[in-house]
């Protein structure tokens, strides 16, 4: 799958990037730093997590806060979309999906579990993190699988990630689960469509919507593994169990 840009944004980053040409001949880092800044500067809201170099020559790879991945040039004059495939004796390995699942894991480390709504497996041999949305369909057919992916020994921590945003009734929904005495109960109750009682109280929701943006979730559920790869969508829980090595 190919990462895409507002074609818009990006003849003006090819456009500031064709002013970077002059930067050739600089020491290494401050080409890092020039294009860091100046890809801030010219796309609102963006903010770049990580400039370093490919393992394309001639390429520095470019990691964002949405999520997404940016190829340019040293001299700056080129800037790239897309993802970056490589050919290898056992086949094509795609370069920008394994830095994305890197990046992945470490801004889940960084954010912490803290405020996961968490279902701990017994005998836990694998943990998943789940960015989902009490009032998606999938969502809720994953979770009616949680015991059995328990069973399994995957331990299943919930993220926060009401697709409708900040300010709506799934959002609301989904605080009230998080405020709630029993997290877990009031969680199971919601994804089966029950009401449950609306609660208020400081809460990590909006951080963790912010997150999963951050990671590059698009849809719910997405799943993300140990490793930062990211299962986009509902996975049968003996399918998921077989691809975790479990079975």
């Amino acid at each position: 799958m190919f990462a895409r840009m507002n074609i818009n944004r990006l003849v003006m980053v090819l456009g500031v990037f064709a002013g970077l040409a002059g930067a050739v001949s600089a020491s290494a880092g401050e080409v890092e730093d020039r294009i860091a800044e100046r890809l801030s500067s010219v796309v609102p809201g963006l903010k770049v997590i990580s400039v370093k170099e490919s393992e394309a020559k001639g390429l520095y790879q470019v990691q964002s806060n949405n999520g997404e991945t940016i190829y340019a040039t040293k001299d700056g004059q080129y800037l790239m979309t897309g993802d970056l495939l490589k050919v290898t004796d056992q086949g094509i390995a795609n370069v920008t999906e394994a830095a994305r699942a890197e990046a992945r894991k470490a801004a889940l480390a960084e954010f912490g579990v803290e405020g996961a709504i968490s279902f701990p497996a017994k005998n836990e041999k694998a943990v998943v993190s789940v960015f989902t949305d009490i009032d998606c369909p999938y969502c809720r057919k994953l979770h009616a699988e949680v015991s059995k992916l328990n069973d399994y020994g995957i331990t299943v921590k919930y993220y926060a990630f009401p697709r409708s945003g900040p300010n709506t009734p799934s959002f609301s929904k989904y605080e009230s689960v998080w405020c709630s005495d029993d997290q877990q109960a009031a969680m199971t109750a919601a994804k089966a469509g029950k009401s449950i009682e609306p609660v208020t109280c400081e809460n990590p929701v909006l951080e963790q919507y912010r997150l999963g943006g951050q990671v590059g979730v698009t849809g719910t559920p997405a799943i993300v593994l140990e490793d930062g790869t990211m299962i986009r969508g509902y996975v049968p829980a003996q399918r998921l169990a077989e691809g975790l090595g479990l079975l």
